[in-house]
């Protein structure tokens, strides 16, 4: 029987990122890097193999848990979907917010109607007196776009 696979995030310590990739590779687990978060990677795997690399590899990264349960979290694929389109874009001026998303999630939640960000779901918050949209990655990290005119938003 083959376990479902589901996307983790996990936080690369002291420059290790390379080091980290190659080893994910050679293993043949599939992750998504940008630029943006340079130390923040998202893996694809099961959940046996994420918390078997916690066991093994807690020297090089440490991998996002649930708070309460304590065990990895895993992240739904719509909003790495959304978290793909934005970073993907080929845009520049992104913010990254932190760790802590539910700081940022006030105002409307929106979608992108057209450009770079089309299909992107987030929230409306104003940032240094221009109106971003916000996209939260659920207990890892927000971040912000550069600036969205309000007539390529839809409120959802």
């Amino acid at each position: 029987m083959e376990e479902v696979l589901h996307w983790y995030a996990i936080k690369v310590f002291w420059n290790r990122t390379q080091a980290v990739k190659e080893m994910l590779d050679e293993r043949g687990i599939e992750y998504y890097a940008q630029s943006i978060m340079p130390s923040f990677l998202f893996l694809h795997t099961t959940p046996k193999t994420i918390i078997l690399l916690r066991q093994t590899e807690f020297n090089r990264f440490y991998v996002y848990i649930d708070l309460v349960t304590r065990i990895p979290s895993p992240i739904p694929d719509r909003e790495i979907e959304i978290f793909k389109i934005v970073t993907s874009a080929g845009t520049s001026g992104f913010e990254f917010l932190g760790e802590d998303p539910s700081l940022y999630q006030k105002g409307d939640k929106v979608r992108v109607t057209d450009g770079p960000f089309k299909g992107a779901e987030g929230y409306v918050r104003r940032i240094r007196k221009d109106r971003r949209l916000v996209i939260t990655i659920s207990g890892v990290a927000a971040i912000a776009t550069t600036y969205i005119p309000m007539a390529l938003l839809e409120k959802i």
